[in-house]
């Protein structure tokens, strides 16, 4: 049994702040350890659950985060910048299911840290007129290959927004927003063995979840903090501009519809 996990850091125990999560932060080297730990809890549970292969994609900013000699010796590290499909770069048709971890919920929700891939760039994604956060974004990759999501891990809101979305999965809060960069949560040693147990439910429940699929074509429209932004995504070839600042694509591949997104995001950051 293989199992992919996403790994981002926002949703980790303890961490509330850009001084966490950013690379220039000052606290970012610990958050970088309680990250590992989560991820490392994880991979515990899938192995005690039946997994014979868990691969790990560092997801998060530069994506050069986890700290290679403190991973699971047996996890499989993917870490760097930039990846063909980015948060999901490793997965594929042959994976029994996937884990997030360190997940937040999308721009707009009360949630820690809360954002859409680039958090000064993407004001609101809706997938078919759908709106959703990196979860969702992320599933319509996993699902493009029949593969479910089994778990998500992060702060209460990341969980209940992703669910609205995705419908089912072992949802783990470990944290839940006072404001958007202040939190209550468990102790990290707690919210790991959270982890680890509810990796090793969601393996257990993996027969209760489905892929997650939208109707095709699929159509992702951006909605970016400013026109001069929007200008830019319009560049992308078959992109078309909805309104001062929303710009469509539609396409009957899922694949093709992320790189785009992926596309009109970096683009429109050049601004």
């Amino acid at each position: 049994m293989k199992i992919f996990i996403s790994a981002d850091m926002e949703g980790v125990a303890g961490l509330s702040h850009r001084e966490h999560v950013a690379r220039d932060g000052m606290e970012h080297q610990r958050a970088r350890e309680l990250m590992t730990a989560e991820v490392n809890a994880a991979v515990e549970g899938a192995l005690e659950a039946g997994a014979t292969e868990v691969i790990v994609n560092d997801s998060h900013g530069t994506m050069r985060n986890l700290i290679p000699e403190l991973m699971h010796e047996e996890a499989i590290l993917v870490t760097g910048s930039p990846k063909h499909l980015s948060m999901m770069e490793g997965i594929d048709a042959t994976y029994d299911g996937v884990f997030y971890l360190g997940y937040h919920a999308r721009m707009g929700v009360h949630g820690i840290m809360s954002h859409t891939y680039v958090g000064n760039v993407v004001f609101n994604l809706r997938i078919n007129d759908q709106l959703m956060g990196e979860a969702g974004l992320n599933s319509l990759v996993a699902g493009h290959f029949g593969v479910p999501v089994l778990m998500l891990t992060g702060d209460k809101a990341a969980v209940a927004d992703a669910k609205v979305v995705m419908g089912d999965f072992e949802g783990v809060a470990v944290k839940e927003a006072v404001t958007r960069t202040a939190v209550k949560g468990v102790h990290p040693k707690k919210a790991q063995a959270l982890i680890k147990e509810g990796a090793k439910r969601a393996i257990e429940r993996r027969a209760e979840f489905k892929p997650f699929q939208v109707e095709k074509p699929v159509t992702i429209e951006i909605e970016f903090f400013n026109s001069g932004m929007a200008d830019m995504a319009e560049t992308v070839p078959g992109s078309v501009r909805v309104n001062d600042r929303r710009v469509s694509f539609t396409t009957e591949d899922p694949i093709v519809a992320f790189k785009a997104f992926r596309a009109m995001v970096t683009l429109g950051g050049t601004i």
